[in-house]
């Protein structure tokens, strides 16, 4: 039963809602600008209504499974476990979907929701350095990537679990690993940047 969880969650992270919302406005997005399904790319190519509506949509996919595991599950030893699992799962899926060949998006919204979930407070604290380091610097990318690697940082200074802590770890570097172009590219100083887009617009 618990494993149904496990499951479960990850079938519900692998839903695609940037690419079936962009297919209800005429657009593929896995084949216009950076080719990601998620929230960033969906904003770019189709305006900021559905660029907030899937990353509304992506962070419930990680936001729901966990918090159904706690609602539902009976308590037990492993209860916290298989709830850290769900989470993780729900992001994987995002990550790596079945529906799509494993191809899939960076997971920074999914994991926004189980963040969210494991610590309303750290995810403030993760928000406040996201919209400064990308009012900064211009890359969203570089927001996500420092975002998601401090906030296990924030778990252990609120005092949670080591599970809840180690949960955090892992999405941190699960979406740094799928940041490595991303990361490539701002070493080499090719990253897009919203600044350049806003330059070019005006």
């Amino acid at each position: 039963m618990d494993m149904l969880f496990v499951i479960a969650s990850y079938l519900v992270g692998a839903i695609p809602f940037g690419l079936v919302l962009g297919r209800l406005s005429g657009v593929d997005v896995r084949n216009s600008g950076s080719g990601n399904i998620g929230a960033t790319n969906v904003t770019r190519l189709l305006g900021k209504k559905l660029g907030v509506a899937t990353l509304v949509l992506d962070s419930l996919k990680g936001f729901v499974p966990i918090y159904l595991a706690y609602r539902l599950l009976p308590e037990s030893n492993s209860k916290e476990l298989i709830m850290m699992l769900c989470g993780i799962m729900a992001v994987v899926g995002h990550m790596f979907p079945v529906y799509l060949r494993f191809q899939g998006g960076k997971g920074v919204a999914t994991g926004l929701g189980l963040f969210l979930f494991l610590s309303p407070a750290a995810i403030a604290i993760s928000l406040v350095i996201f919209v400064a380091t990308v009012a900064v610097s211009g890359f969203v990318s570089a927001g996500s990537l420092l975002a998601s690697g401090l906030f296990p940082l924030w778990l252990w200074l609120f005092g949670k679990s080591p599970l809840m802590i180690a949960t955090g770890g892992v999405i941190g570097v699960l979406i740094w690993a799928k940041h490595r172009e991303n990361i490539a590219r701002l070493i080499r100083g090719e990253e897009k940047t919203w600044k350049k887009n806003k330059s070019a617009d005006a």
